[in-house]
């Protein structure tokens, strides 16, 4: 398993969209708890008493940007809320009980953003999978997820204990695929980090190292055909006010909301905007997406199902927006903000090639010299007797021997 990331040593200049998302994520949760409106007045002092205390909660933050290693951007933490007073206190005992995965309390009672720190070690999740006994195309696909067969993270049908198609559970957990693949098929992976299935169609014969193999990729249906247009508005969470997104509470094409997956409010989209509506990209410099570097794929081997190599390529985003009264953010303009870009990726090594190509190609190729090799003896058999029949048949028959006696 190979995972790019920048050098976890360098020190970088990180957007403070965290913070405004942690800000974001604090007013929503308030205003749920005691139930004010955007416009209720309780609301303006709660803010006024928010602003004063950033100091405090975020270390006195001079601008949105903030000097970082990437080890803590990404999975130590950026540290706040250390040592708070009063109500800077009581803010930081808020965001705690929040309960998002990207904010861990440390030992010393203040609380640190990162990333992935939830998901660096082993995972906690425990899946329950197919054997692939009575049915092998179903070996290792996923039937239960902490002993559920679908998940409680999207939204569900009006209809009590009906599971919408964003919650169900399908696939394998991409570390393996099933077996017998044909040209043309799909199949689906479960990933956790998203909290959903993702379908993978069928794109072109590929040879890896000498493997023959298919390669699958995603399709529209992953962020870009999302909506009541195609049967999978569950996926429109609608959590965040404010931002830029359809009359519908539906993101523009190419963005998802995760903020119901990380209880945090992350935009997920590929690398660079790939294929992300102009209502998003138009905001951002610099941007250079390429299919061929930021889609998503997987080569996969066509018997077995073993994944010969891949990419799994998203962009973790948040909405960067100006909060009433709250003045570090009173120049923003309501833009998503790219935060950073993952590339995990696979590749099945020298040692792997070799002995897959003794144990399986070179017994496949054996096999097929001895099937047509077998195919052919008798076929070279069947053309012998035949001539022989024939030869037989056309000679003229002997007049019988008459004895005298």
């Amino acid at each position: 398993m190979v995972t790019n990331v920048l050098i976890l040593t360098t020190t970088i200049i990180a957007p403070f969209s965290w913070v405004n998302g942690i800000l974001v994520s604090l007013i929503e949760d308030v205003k749920s708890v005691l139930q004010i409106s955007e416009n209720d007045p309780g609301l303006a002092l709660l803010l006024v008493h928010l602003n004063a205390n950033l100091k405090a909660v975020f270390n006195d933050p001079r601008s949105m940007f903030v000097h970082t290693s990437v080890r803590e951007y990404l999975f130590d933490g950026v540290r706040f809320c250390i040592n708070p007073q009063g109500i800077a206190k009581a803010i930081c005992n808020q965001i705690k009980e929040s309960g998002s995965k990207t904010i861990r309390e440390q030992s010393d009672g203040s609380l640190a953003f990162s990333f992935f720190g939830h998901k660096n070690g082993s995972g906690h999740e425990v899946y329950e999978v197919h054997t692939g006994k009575g049915d092998a195309t179903k070996v290792l696909e996923i039937q239960k997820l902490d002993d559920s067969h679908n998940l409680q993270v999207w939204l569900n049908g009006s209809t009590e204990g009906e599971t919408s198609v964003c919650n169900q559970i399908n696939g394998t957990d991409a570390s393996s695929y099933p077996p017998f693949r044909q040209r043309g098929d799909s199949m689906y992976i479960f990933s956790a980090d998203i909290c959903r299935s993702v379908q993978l169609f069928y794109q072109s014969d590929i040879q890896y190292q000498g493997i023959p193999g298919f390669r699958y990729s995603i399709g529209e249906n992953f962020i870009n055909d999302i909506g009541p247009e195609h049967d999978n508005e569950c996926f429109c969470v609608d959590k965040l006010a404010n931002v830029i997104k359809r009359k519908n509470g539906c993101l523009y094409a190419g963005a998802l909301d995760l903020t119901t997956c990380l209880d945090a409010p992350v935009i997920l989209t590929l690398p660079h905007m790939l294929g992300a509506s102009n209502e998003y990209r138009k905001m951002i410099r610099g941007l250079k997406p390429d299919a061929k570097k930021h889609q998503t794929f997987v080569d996969v081997q066509t018997l077995t199902g073993t994944p010969l190599q891949g990419g799994k390529r998203v962009q973790f985003n948040m909405f960067l927006k100006s909060i009433n009264r709250i003045t570090i953010t009173e120049n923003l303009t309501t833009v998503l903000m790219p935060a950073i870009w993952v590339e995990e990726g696979i590749q099945l090594n020298g040692e792997m090639v070799n002995f897959f190509k003794k144990k399986l190609i070179n017994t496949l190729k054996t096999l097929d010299i001895v099937h047509w090799a077998g195919l052919c003896g008798g076929m070279g058999v069947a053309i012998l007797s035949l001539l022989y029949y024939t030869y037989q048949r056309g000679r003229p028959a002997k007049a019988p021997v008459k004895q005298v006696g």
